[in-house]
């Protein structure tokens, strides 16, 4: 049985079932929503509410949105004939904070995975392939250097050969297994210069 009050006790276990917060921060957190004044525990409340009410997926390049098409779709200033993929949203973010990439983005929203029942159907590949037809002249895979993102890119270079376009990656520099929201800019600028045809 629990000394803590069962509001607190569910407080901690919905913080620590977050990615990268063990139970002591959850603990810390969830403790200091408690001596927060109740405004700012309305508006974090209200924050949260927002984002499941108010964030979806653009329906051009899948990134998280309050718009459609999202920002960076409707930029003008956008190179088009480079669309950059990635696996979510946050390695979209990590790109587009070394303000070096001016093109646009596809999100995958995963990468292929037979051991956790995760094929091409299950990702946004139909869309990029669509896109891909419509003056793109190079697609730059920028998945994370994992077993599964090797198998993914290669599966994607085979699908995008077929369109015409240049197909390159990253160049090598990110740490193998290492995920692209955990490299520092100045890594992402070079691997993003040094990018190599996969084809």
């Amino acid at each position: 049985m629990s000394i803590l009050p069962k509001s607190i006790a569910d407080l901690i276990d919905s913080f620590s079932a977050m990615p990268g917060v063990g139970k002591k921060s959850a603990k810390r957190m969830a403790f200091y929503v408690l001596k927060a004044g109740r405004d700012e525990a309305v508006n974090m409340a209200k924050a949260i509410i927002n984002v499941k009410d108010r964030i979806y997926h653009c329906s051009e390049c899948h990134n998280i949105a309050e718009n459609d098409p999202c920002n960076i779709c409707r930029d003008p200033k956008r190179d088009r004939t480079q669309i950059c993929v990635v696996e979510d949203a946050m390695d979209l973010l990590a790109i587009e904070n070394t303000a070096n990439y001016r093109g646009l983005y596809h999100v995958l929203g995963g990468v292929i995975s037979p051991l956790n029942g995760i094929g091409p159907d299950n990702l946004n590949i139909t869309d990029l392939l669509h896109r891909s037809e419509k003056g793109v002249k190079e697609v730059i895979l920028a998945l994370n250097s994992t077993r599964d993102g090797e198998t993914t890119e290669m599966f994607l270079s085979k699908m995008l050969s077929t369109k015409g376009v240049k197909v390159t990656r990253l160049a090598h520099g990110l740490p193998v297994g290492t995920n692209l929201e955990f490299a520092d800019e100045t890594t992402l600028i070079r691997a993003l210069e040094g990018r190599t045809n996969i084809l």
